[in-house]
């Protein structure tokens, strides 16, 4: 049995990682709430984007354009939206082994990671990163989104890649969350027949110049939309993750405190019976 030091001593340190836990979860339930709002917030443009291409798509009948262009698959890129930093569970490790599995499906795939730890991943898989982006997960921009969009963008188009693929976290609860990996280039004109519908009433819109121009616009607009949305669900995601994982390490650092303190009363129980075992035992020799 270790000694009363030795257990004072591991109570102290559980209990400052405890304090740290604790604070850790706190802060991100504090942005969780904040990053939710966003995300809400984001939503109203990406539908209005989506409704202004399937406008487009249900009006004109054989419209032509780069970006809707589907060819011969003979080299895809992946981008991957993970984290900067651990401590919340498997969230990186999940979405990084998503895209692994899709970039293991192209004999020439090329990654764009989002967030150190995504990075870390493939560089330790010899993968070829053409970009790199780290210190957005928790905050991301339009900005970044736009950066990120440019370079799948040049690489669809130059043809160093035939598909563009994204993987992120799909946030489902604030327990509960699944990567997801979806193609975003070629954009996919079935995916806004559900929105035709809507779309009808739009059909004798008049475009200047023409449909293609605006498409030209609009679709690298749309790829931008998808990416923030998605890096703003990630955050969403991480965070919960982060937050639930806190929370169980709190939880586990208490047990872990009340049985040191059970161990410590043993031990300090048993070094009181052997002193008073001493004393009765040397008091039996002057009898």
């Amino acid at each position: 049995m270790a000694s009363m030091r030795d257990i004072k001593r591991r109570i102290k340190s559980v209990n400052s990682t405890q304090q740290i836990t604790k604070a850790m979860y706190l802060v991100a339930s504090s942005k969780l709430t904040r990053a939710r709002n966003r995300l809400n917030d984001t939503r109203p443009f990406f539908n209005e984007t989506r409704k202004a291409i399937a406008d487009i798509l249900s009006g004109s009948k054989g419209i032509k354009h780069p970006l809707l262009e589907r060819r011969e698959v003979k080299s895809s890129a992946v981008i991957v939206l993970a984290g900067d930093r651990g401590l919340c569970g498997g969230y990186n490790v999940n979405v990084s082994k998503a895209a692994l599995e899709r970039a293991n499906a192209s004999k020439d795939a090329k990654i764009i990671s989002v967030g150190s730890k995504a990075r870390e991943y493939f560089k330790a898989r010899n993968k070829s990163i053409v970009d790199s982006y780290t210190g957005v997960s928790e905050k991301p921009s339009y900005e970044t989104a736009s950066k990120i969009a440019g370079k799948a963008l040049e690489l669809f188009l130059s043809g160093e890649a035939d598909e563009v693929y994204l993987a992120y976290t799909e946030f489902i609860s604030t327990l509960t969350s699944e990567p997801k990996v979806i193609k975003i280039l070629p954009v996919d004109v079935d995916e806004f027949k559900s929105d035709n519908a809507a779309a009808k009433s739009h059909a004798l819109t008049i475009y200047e110049p023409n449909e293609e121009a605006v498409l030209n616009y609009v679709i690298p607009k749309y790829v931008n939309t998808v990416i923030f949305g998605a890096l703003v669900e990630s955050s969403v995601c991480e965070l919960g993750a982060r937050m639930t994982a806190m929370d169980s390490a709190t939880e586990n650092a208490s047990e872990m405190i009340d049985y040191l303190n059970l161990m410590y009363n043993r031990a300090r129980q048993g070094a009181i019976t052997q002193e008073i075992t001493e004393i009765v035992s040397g008091s039996g020799i002057y009898d």
